[in-house]
C-alpha cells in the first residue's frame, strides 16, 4: 500500500500524463484552467497540492471526471460508491480514452438510475436486465455499439 505521503506526487504524475495525452502545454493547460503555471509545474512535480476547486478545473480542461480527479487526489473514498471510477482510473492496462469513455458512460447509467429512482419507478432488481439493455440479448456486439 502507498503511503499518504505520496498521493500528491502520484497526483501530479496523474495530471502530467493526462495533459501529454492531450497534447496541451503547461501553458495551455494555465490558460484553459485559470490557475498560474509555477502553480502547475508544483503539482506536476509533487511539491503543492491543489484544492478540490483547482482539481475541477483541471479535469474539465484534461477531459476526465472530477470524481475520477478527486479519487486520485484522496479527497473521496472509493468506498463512497465511486470504487468503478477509482478501479477504472487505476487500471494501467487501458488507455487514457478508453478510461475517459468507460467513466463517461459508468456516469451515464448512474445518473439515469438515479432518475429513474427519483421518478418513482423501480430500477432494475438484482439479476434482471437493465431496460437499456433488453432486446439485445444474443445481438451481435459488433452491431449493438
Amino acid at each position: 500500500m502507498k503511503h499518504p505521503d505520496d498521493q500528491p506526487r502520484d497526483l501530479g504524475t496523474f495530471i502530467r500524463d493526462l495533459r501529454r495525452n492531450a497534447r496541451i502545454s503547461l501553458r495551455q493547460l494555465a490558460k484553459q484552467t485559470g490557475v498560474s503555471n509555477p502553480y502547475l509545474s508544483q503539482i506536476e512535480r509533487g511539491l503543492r497540492k491543489p484544492s478540490a476547486e483547482v482539481l475541477a478545473q483541471l479535469a474539465g480542461a484534461l477531459r476526465v471526471s472530477t470524481p475520477v480527479m478527486y479519487l486520485r487526489a484522496g479527497l473521496l473514498d472509493a468506498m463512497d460508491g465511486h470504487g468503478v471510477l477509482a478501479a477504472i482510473a487505476a487500471d494501467p492496462d487501458l488507455t487514457m480514452a478508453q478510461k475517459q469513455s468507460l467513466t463517461q458512460i459508468y456516469e451515464t447509467f448512474r445518473r439515469e438510475n438515479a432518475r429513474v429512482s427519483a421518478d418513482g419507478e423501480d430500477g432494475p432488481a438484482s439479476g434482471e436486465q437493465s431496460p437499456h439493455l433488453r432486446g439485445q440479448q444474443g445481438a451481435d456486439p459488433e452491431t449493438t455499439r
